[in-house]
């Protein structure tokens, strides 16, 4: 009798476990649904990766290494005391969008970044001078979005951190909200000693693009990039190894060899001339993702975010005051901007605020 009633308790305790075990990954499954987005181990802590050497990483140099490290290894970690005035802030923008988005962008997050960010442009504003000084550079760019027009800026951007001595090159689209907060504590788990190129790619795969050879050859190449609307940053170790063939007008010149955009011509250079390889981050957001993905609870932990069109529809963050959809309309960078900086002149003046 008695064996028979532990033999029973037993058996209730082994399906009671089963049960709470199912309920578990049922609820996994339905939070992975909600936001499909957001994939297992994507938001894993620093401290639970597995440790592996740069060297490794980089596939013995990175040459031919084409596979993702979804997670960035802990030989590129560091303690260091980082500051933003480590930080090159570039911001890519045009005479047309000077009033549109830059206005909006001097008004939440450069405010509180203004020593570390130059605009570069491609004509004269006074205003804008007005605003930031010296940090406004009117490059003579066309105006044009081709990739030699946007190359041409971005070989601006680069030179410019050259001459900075800075420790970090970051480059931002001007549909980009910045939370230089989040930045730093990202740079802040790297050392900018060694070969960091982080970003966010915008497609699944690695990019392949036919490479002009002399005698009007060509040969395929493959590599990954950091989408330029997402933003990216590249450690100066890297950038000093770009510069053969990045700095000055020997942007252009690797540009025109695959002839394709800024972001590409980027991700080709440390990919296939230096050697390097992307660590994407999950951190970085474009308007080519759908960002109300993004839970609410989460938003003020991203290093940038941005606003536009996704399938036909406008494409902007899901957050709930202090001004509404009708007050901050097409980006929701206001309402962002309160959240992490509530003391800000204008948000303390929002309604119920």
């Amino acid at each position: 009798m008695g064996r028979r009633l532990i033999r029973g308790l037993s058996g209730a305790a082994v399906f009671l476990v089963s049960v709470a075990l199912l309920s578990v990954r049922h609820r996994g499954a339905q939070e992975t649904a909600q936001y499909p987005g957001l994939r297992e181990g994507m938001w894993e802590k620093p401290e639970r990766r597995s440790k592996v050497s740069p060297e490794d990483a980089m596939g013995g140099g990175g040459r031919g290494q084409k596979d993702l490290q979804v997670h960035p290894p802990e030989g590129y970690r560091t303690e260091g005391s980082l500051t933003l005035g480590d930080i090159f802030i570039a911001v890519k923008t045009t005479k047309r969008f000077h009033q549109s988005r830059m206005e909006l962008l001097l008004d939440t997050w450069i405010s509180r970044a203004r020593e570390q960010t130059y605009v570069f442009t491609d004509e004269e504003d006074d205003a804008l001078k007005r605003t930031m000084g010296d940090h406004a550079v009117f490059t003579n760019c066309s105006a044009e979005h081709s990739h030699l027009a946007l190359s041409c800026k971005m070989a601006a951007e680069f030179d410019a951190f050259l001459a900075s001595g800075r420790s970090w090159f970051c480059h931002l689209d001007d549909d980009n909200y910045l939370n230089p907060r989040a930045l730093l504590k990202l740079l802040s788990s790297y050392s900018a000693t060694w070969d960091v190129y982080l970003g966010k790619p915008s497609l699944n795969r690695p990019i392949w693009a036919s490479e002009t050879l002399p005698n009007n050859q060509t040969k395929s190449v493959r590599f990954w990039f950091a989408t330029g609307g997402a933003g990216f940053c590249i450690s100066r170790k890297l950038a000093s190894k770009m510069v053969p063939w990045a700095s000055g007008r020997n942007f252009l010149s690797t540009s025109e060899l695959i002839r394709l955009p800024d972001d590409c011509t980027i991700g080709y250079i440390i990919e296939c001339k230096v050697g390097g390889q992307l660590l994407p981050n999950a951190l970085f957001h474009s308007h080519l993702e759908n960002l109300q993905l993004i839970p609410p609870s989460r938003l003020t932990q991203q290093v940038t975010l941005s606003y536009g069109v996704f399938e036909n529809k406008l494409n902007v963050i899901e957050l709930s005051g202090p001004f509404s959809p009708q007050e901050d309309p097409s980006s929701r960078f206001r309402s962002l901007h309160c959240h992490l900086y509530p003391n800000t002149s204008w948000c303390l003046q929002a309604v119920g605020w």
